[in-house]
């Protein structure tokens, strides 16, 4: 069952007075943030139903006009930190369901929020991850939802000042920030791959240096999520040529083979997938090819012995055969 159409006089003055609420919330006000949370609660109805019926598509889409016409989205970010736990639920629930709002082939929010005024949406998300736990992990779920859209996720990746703050932001002492922070990096480097590859090969010199500095990380959880990430790109064919640029560098096969004897199992075996792929190019360099052969019995006799628990896994073992052959057969 659905929800009755609303007239548009009536959503627009929803939209109003949630906006009017927003803008005068107070945290050390009750009334305030009772009046903020109706609202909110009023306007999600709308766009998403109530519990066992539909939301009214003519009314959620006069919802949708009258916030295009307002500050309502800049609000719904700008006053997240101020607004009731509920109410946060609520408000990105608003967000999102506007977000991926399509209407045919086109999404409206995403077209409004193109617009250079309406870009500093985007930077307010992003320095979300500054906030309490609580509010960067909903500005996490409002930004990933922003990334979905290629064009949106664009406009971060272009821009240094947005796209560099991940790499303190996966870093920070909080676990579940830097989780989520990374959840979001990891997102706008995969979910689209033909710009991500694009993007890489362009600025492949800052972004592989700022990279190197999170494999170096004296957190645990950076390294490994960092280093299986560097895994994933490099095996992504959308990133061949930023795939063949890294495995023909050294110093990058080098950092590779000393991860492989960190202390942490789990390291070493991420760094084993990225190490097999510089002993799997046919087309090695003479440097990389230098380095192997220089060290070409101690790897052999390394291999055999590396993560013989493991000896369940088939995929694993016939990899390290496969690889154990081919730095044999180097000549």
């Amino acid at each position: 069952m659905a929800l009755k159409a609303v007239k548009a006089k009536s959503c627009a003055d929803l939209v109003l007075k949630t906006n009017i609420s927003l803008e005068k919330v107070d945290a050390k006000n009750q009334k305030t943030l009772d009046d903020c949370s109706k609202y909110l609660g009023a306007m999600k109805i709308m766009l998403l139903g109530a519990a066992g019926a539909e939301a009214n598509q003519e009314s959620a889409a006069q919802i949708a006009a009258e916030v295009y016409k307002t500050r309502t989205m800049h609000l719904l970010v700008d006053k997240l930190e101020l607004v009731g736990f509920e109410a946060k639920k609520d408000l990105v629930q608003i967000f999102n369901k506007l977000v991926r709002r399509e209407i045919g082939q086109r999404n409206p929010t995403v077209d409004w929020m193109l617009a250079p005024a309406n870009q500093t949406i985007l930077h307010e998300l992003v320095k979300g991850y500054t906030k309490t736990q609580v509010d960067a992990l909903n500005c996490g779920l409002m930004l990933r939802e922003c990334i979905k859209s290629e064009q949106l996720a664009k406009i971060i990746l272009h821009d240094n000042d947005l796209f560099d703050v991940f790499f303190e932001y996966v870093q920070v002492q909080s676990f579940d920030i830097a989780a989520d922070a990374f959840g979001t990096f990891k997102d706008l480097l995969t979910k689209h791959k033909i710009l991500c590859a694009d993007f890489l090969e362009k600025n492949y010199d800052r972004v592989m240096e700022k990279y190197r500095g999170l494999l170096d990380s004296t957190n645990y959880v950076t390294r490994r999520q960092s280093l299986k990430l560097l895994g994933e790109l490099l095996l992504d064919r959308a990133n061949f040529t930023i795939m063949t640029k890294y495995i023909g560098e050294p110093e990058n096969l080098q950092l590779m083979m000393n991860m492989l004897r960190d202390k942490s199992k789990n390291i070493q075996f991420e760094a084993f997938h990225v190490f097999k792929v510089f002993v799997a190019n046919p087309n090695k360099s003479s440097a990389i090819m230098s380095i192997l052969l220089k060290n070409q019995q101690k790897l052999i006799a390394f291999l055999q012995k590396f993560h013989e628990s493991r000896s369940d896994d088939e995929q694993f073992a016939e990899e390290k055969a496969y690889l154990i052959k081919q730095i044999k057969d180097l000549k």
